[in-house]
């Protein structure tokens, strides 16, 4: 079975103050790109550096998951550290992702240059932080996705397919 992490990272959430969407969110939108089976792995902690790296490795590593998508902790405020706890778990960074998200929010918000959502790659898995605003989400994962059941199979990870009328995965011809 495919395993996919969902990380919430919310002070708020993670104490039960609002309800999590972001989580929630991500799933939807997953379950409407993916083909294939597979199995969502969820988890909604704090926005704690150490609690983050942790439950990074946890689901890359214990959990087996081929890909891990956060949501939330991507901005400049003081306790925002979701893109720095990711860069300290990953053995490489893909610039390219946050790149495209930014500017694919730009069209909507001109606060989408505060973002700091970055994706990297952990042994075999693929880690990509996304905002926590669902609509934002739906929005950066359309504009990453194409390239993400590639990136699944350089890195080793299992077959990812996606329903090409919603979104068309890109793997070159060899």
């Amino acid at each position: 079975m495919i395993s996919i992490g969902i990380l919430t990272i919310s002070d708020r959430a993670s104490k039960g103050v609002y309800e999590d969407r972001g989580g929630p969110a991500i799933r939807d939108c997953l379950t409407e790109f993916l083909s294939c089976e597979w199995t969502a792995v969820p988890r909604v902690i704090p926005d704690e550096r150490p609690l983050i790296e942790s439950t990074l490795r946890e689901l890359c590593d214990v959990e087996g998951c081929c890909m891990v998508v956060t949501t939330g902790g991507t901005g400049p405020a003081k306790r925002d550290v979701t893109p720095e706890a990711t860069e300290a778990v990953c053995d490489k960074i893909l610039d390219g992702f946050g790149e495209l998200m930014r500017a694919v929010s730009l069209k909507v918000v001109p606060t989408a240059i505060l973002s700091r959502q970055i994706a990297g790659i952990r042994g075999k898995s693929l880690i990509v932080n996304l905002p926590g605003k669902p609509s934002a989400i739906r929005d950066c994962l359309l504009a990453v996705f194409p390239a993400i059941p590639y990136c699944i199979d350089l890195i080793e990870g299992p077959f990812l397919t996606t329903h090409e009328a919603i979104v068309k995965s890109f793997r070159p011809k060899s």
